[in-house]
């Protein structure tokens, strides 16, 4: 009776956290077990196991599934998720101006990314969290976000953005590591939005898994 109790534990042990079935012949569902305690999942597909992973989504921490929807025929397909964790700043309420105006502002690429970051404390530090959160609205669909770096081995910096109304914040954009500045142009529905900052840390891949698509 142990060992059937331990072999039945080691099989659990083993079964895959990812896996993912052809729901038409061009077409991929991904289902996964969230990764507790993490800030979210990232999901990748490259079209060889050892190829060059893609980002396909930053994944809020409750989500379990993915659709990967019209995809080359007869292609192979490799999937995995990675948790990612870090602490998230305090968050900036921004409201833009009505319409799509958007003026010509003289002088340096107000949107290009500033690296000026060398923060000394580790993400898995709550203290880690960027600091001094600043949006300045530079136009009726433009955001210009600032902030001090204070984490000293991310993997990049992530702005997330919760539109109103909506229940959950999402990735807006992905930036290297020890960036301090950026500009943001928004999409139609975040012109009234809650936004973050979020220093964070990939954590180890998955299983893989693979599918090859159909014939149409």
């Amino acid at each position: 009776m142990l060992l059937l109790f331990l072999a039945a534990c080691g099989q659990e042990q083993q079964d895959p956290v990812l896996t993912s079935e052809l729901t038409s012949p061009v077409d991929v569902t991904l289902h996964w077990r969230p990764d507790a305690g993490s800030a979210g999942q990232v999901v990748e597909y490259a079209n060889a196991a050892d190829g060059e992973y893609a980002i396909l989504e930053f994944a809020a921490p409750a989500k379990d599934t993915f659709e990967h929807p019209d995809l080359i025929p007869e292609t192979q397909f490799y999937y995995r998720v990675r948790p990612f964790t870090g602490t998230a700043s305090a968050t900036v309420d921004v409201a833009l101006p009505p319409g799509d105006d958007v003026p010509e502002i003289e002088g340096p690429d107000w949107t290009a990314p500033v690296r000026a970051g060398g923060g000394r404390t580790p993400v898995a530090s709550p203290e880690a969290a960027a600091s001094e959160v600043e949006a300045e609205v530079k136009h009726a669909n433009g955001i210009l976000f600032t902030w001090q770096d204070r984490a000293s081995d991310e993997d990049g910096y992530l702005i997330e953005v919760r539109p109103a109304g909506a229940a959950d914040y999402r990735v807006a954009v992905q930036l290297d590591p020890d960036t301090t500045s950026y500009g943001v142009i928004t999409l139609p529905d975040e012109k009234t939005a809650t936004y973050r900052v979020r220093a964070f840390r990939f954590g180890p891949p998955s299983n893989l898994t693979h599918q090859t698509t159909g014939k149409v």
